[in-house]
């Protein structure tokens, strides 16, 4: 007999990470995640599931970058990474969208406003202003933008009016030249693109500044545990990585009489030091008479590299080793402290 009883909907035990599903922000994701010690499994490039291997309970879904904001606003995905662009243009006016880490430093961009460049006297959004200001009602200024939220309050905010704004999908840069648009809203990123079709970027007319984010749904990590505990996992190795950028592990052999007056010799030197101080050990060497050498480990950046190494050999250092550094762990990231207050469950 057939059963006419209504399915009912079991919560889902799995959690789910949204990815970009193309493009450089793709290939980006998926480097960092790499970098992290994560490798992202797709057994089809066509795909839309997959999975990764370090953390079993998590499901990756491959979706648009609008669609990553979406799906994490209604909670169709638990976790997301995309950029801050997509994020202000769809995250709605609620609370759902919570970012847990504002800058995972890669996709770096800016939304702007470009005009063409034979517009010789618009060279601000006041400029801007007179030029919609001198139009008929009937025939508004039109500009095409992947944005038409934001589009539609920068350009009122800046009282450009009248105004319309079209979406286009593609690129952009050819619609003041094709007469389809009066100037276009899009990200930037080098300027290149714009100057080479003949656009000109306004200095005040950026909307935004853009960069890589991971965000959460808020009811998911309010409301089950695995959500939470994934979030911190990935959390925590993004801070990790993130914050191992640029630095170097020095290791070097110095004299001293003890290690008291190896760390003042250390602290004679401005750049020298580390993190929270030097790391000092005694060496041992083949010959017992041959007493009085300690070994130094420092973190240092890349751009205080050389100095710290003159520096060093000022204090008599030698035999300096310089190792790059994959992850610098702290006790508790503060942004994990911060997400925690965003969500109402600090202690």
């Amino acid at each position: 007999m057939p059963n006419n009883q209504p399915e009912t909907n079991t919560p889902r035990t799995t959690v789910r990470l949204a990815l970009p599903s193309k493009g450089r922000m793709e290939d980006e994701t998926l480097q960092l995640l790499r970098d992290c010690g994560l490798t992202v499994n797709k057994v089809n490039p066509r795909q839309y599931i997959a999975t990764i291997a370090q953390i079993p309970a998590l499901e990756v879904w491959f979706q648009r970058t609008a669609d990553v904001v979406r799906k994490v606003r209604d909670g169709d995905t638990d976790l997301g990474i995309v950029g801050f662009d997509k994020i202000a243009e769809y995250r709605g006016a609620g609370s759902d969208v919570v970012i847990i880490h504002e800058a995972l430093n890669y996709s770096h961009c800016r939304l702007s406003v470009a005009v063409p460049e034979a517009w010789e006297q618009v060279h601000s959004m006041a400029d801007l202003t007179g030029v919609a200001a001198a139009r008929r009602s009937d025939r508004p200024l039109r500009v095409v933008s992947k944005y038409p939220r934001q589009a539609t309050a920068f350009l009122t905010r800046h009282g450009v009016t009248p105004h319309r704004v079209l979406h286009a999908d593609g690129a952009l840069e050819a619609a003041p030249q094709m007469g389809t648009a009066d100037f276009i809203i899009d990200l930037v990123s080098s300027g290149t693109t714009l100057r080479e079709n003949r656009l000109k970027e306004l200095p005040d007319g950026i909307m935004l500044q853009s960069q890589a984010m991971f965000i959460g749904n808020r009811a998911a990590l309010t409301g089950r545990p695995e959500v939470l505990d994934i979030a911190r996992d990935l959390l925590e190795r993004f801070e990790a990585h993130l914050r191992a950028q640029g630095q170097y592990m020095v290791i070097a052999n110095i004299r001293g009489d003890s290690p008291e007056a190896v760390a003042q010799a250390v602290f004679s030197q401005p750049d020298l030091g580390g993190l929270q101080g030097p790391t000092i050990s005694p060496v041992y060497l083949r010959q017992p008479t041959d007493t009085g050498w300690y070994a130094i480990n420092i973190v240092v950046s890349k751009k205080r590299l050389h100095q710290t190494i003159t520096e060093i050999r000022k204090i008599g250092g030698s035999g300096v080793l310089v190792l790059p550094i994959t992850y610098i762990f702290e006790e508790e990231p503060e942004r994990w402290n911060n997400l925690q207050q965003e969500l109402g469950l600090a202690g």
